[in-house]
């Protein structure tokens, strides 16, 4: 994904991005204090916003296989197991009972599968958006802050899960995250942002 000067006013705030490569298949952090701009360009890659000017180029990516998690999701009405396969019922794919299980075991939710998805609290919310956004396997996926009301051990084994998938199907991430022990031992690059800019860049490894 290629961005060039972008630009978008929200209210007094201004958003403007010269230059910004998202590399295919990495871990892209995106670091910066409250107010930077970091919520305004994800919802501009995920045409939630639309720019005042400038380009976003999917480089030939369909929006339909990008994804995006938020630190509060919207979760559907009906079960935990209705949200998490509403994403394939889209796509007409059948679902893999054993695979869906075997995600709700791990994050510590599957003794509450057939529960009303709405009734979890606000840490298994997130990782019920977790699940629902990686079941359909898209090509890019967005976490803003999905990470922030997590307890230790759900925190681990969302983090052991996005490793299993790079090492699998490696897929694009532009990953937010106020962690900075979690940027540091999944990203493979950092952008910082800073008054709507992005003022440096880290490459690791």
């Amino acid at each position: 994904m290629k961005i060039t000067d972008l630009e978008k006013n929200v209210g007094n705030f201004n958003l403007k991005i010269d230059d910004l490569y998202i590399q295919p298949g990495l871990i892209h952090g995106l670091a910066g204090h409250n107010g930077s701009g970091k919520t305004v360009l994800l919802k501009l890659i995920m045409g939630i916003l639309n720019p005042d000017s400038g380009k976003i180029d999917l480089e030939g990516m369909d929006r339909r296989n990008m994804t995006m998690m938020t630190q509060r999701p919207y979760l559907l009405t009906g079960s935990v197991y209705d949200n998490i396969v509403y994403p394939l019922k889209l796509r007409k794919i059948k679902p893999d009972e054993a695979k869906i299980d075997g995600l709700l075991e791990r994050t510590g939710l599957l003794a509450q599968r057939n529960q009303y998805a709405r009734s979890l609290s606000s840490g298994e919310r997130q990782k019920l958006s977790f699940l629902r956004a990686i079941i359909f396997e898209p090509e890019f996926i967005i976490m803003d802050e999905t990470l922030s009301n997590l307890d230790p051990d759900s925190e681990r084994a969302i983090v052991e899960i996005i490793k299993e998938i790079q090492q699998t199907r490696p897929v694009t991430w532009l990953m937010v995250s106020h962690g900075q022990d979690v940027r540091e031992e999944l990203c493979d690059i950092i952008h910082y942002m800073e008054k709507g800019r992005i003022t440096d860049e880290v490459v690791k490894g």
